[in-house]
């Protein structure tokens, strides 16, 4: 009987499962193959020879079989662990939600190359550059959305055309950005920006992806940014993130 083909491939694990005794059910992202399930067995066990890669955030190459639906870990060696994130409880809480996020718009055996490079782009930031996690956020959460198909039309406002409006506003249902008197009639949710905000939204959006955190905004205007982001993020996507509920925790407790 002919032995199961092995494959090799990286994949940075966006969750882990824990079943039976000594298992884990790995969620990884890989470029080629999108999101794969993967039984790492006896990944709990102390000496497991693999056990550094199936933890979260885990950047690893992988030697993996096929066995029925499921993938089943047979190597495992670590390519990068973000050491950066792990001592520090927001940034790590921060990793997590950018995972979650990236796992929601990622469909399983459909190549996630641009996917996969913003997320490790997102952790590198956090981890060896030191991004701010405030800034971190938004920008990854907007460019996030256009590599899924959610880019919003940030060039002029879309109903009188002025490059530069006035009172800028991101609707968020509508994607679009507009004058804060312009299209009043109209349903729809939209948020405030200011000149610094509507810069960083534009540099996002249609900029340079390996500059993409190559800038800085004061208080107010990443307060706005933020806001605008996440309000985007909600109404494309229409769903809550059990870790960005988490973060935002530890945002409360250090506010007291």
């Amino acid at each position: 009987m002919a032995s199961t083909p092995h494959i090799v491939i990286s994949g940075l694990v966006l969750r882990e499962t824990e079943t039976k005794e000594t298992d884990k059910i790995l969620t990884l992202l890989t470029a080629e193959r999108g999101k794969l399930s993967v039984i790492a067995r006896g990944a709990r066990r102390k000496n497991c020879r693999f056990a550094a890669c199936a933890q979260s955030l885990a950047w690893s190459e992988w030697t993996l079989y096929q066995k029925g639906q499921w993938y089943y870990a047979s190597e495992g060696s670590t390519l990068e662990l973000f050491n950066g994130l792990r001592g520090d409880l927001e940034a790590m809480a921060l990793g997590f939600y950018l995972a979650e996020l990236t796992e929601a718009v990622t469909t399983e055996e459909a190549p996630a190359g641009e996917l996969l490079r913003h997320l490790l782009n997102g952790l590198y930031a956090l981890s060896a550059l030191g991004k701010p996690p405030a800034l971190v956020k938004p920008v990854f959460e907007l460019k996030l959305l256009c590599l899924a198909g959610y880019e919003p039309l940030a060039d002029s406002c879309a109903y009188c055309g002025r490059p530069e409006p006035e009172e800028p506003r991101l609707d968020v249902v509508q994607g679009v950005l507009r004058c804060g008197g312009c299209g009043g009639g109209e349903r729809g949710r939209s948020l405030p920006l200011c000149r610094d905000s509507l810069a960083a939204l534009r540099h996002i959006v249609y900029g340079d992806s390996k500059r993409l955190y190559s800038f800085k905004l004061g208080e107010e205007p990443l307060r706005r940014l933020s806001a605008a982001a996440e309000g985007f993020l909600d109404a494309q996507l229409e769903r809550g993130f059990r870790t960005l509920d988490f973060y935002k925790s530890l945002q409360s407790n250090t506010s007291c």
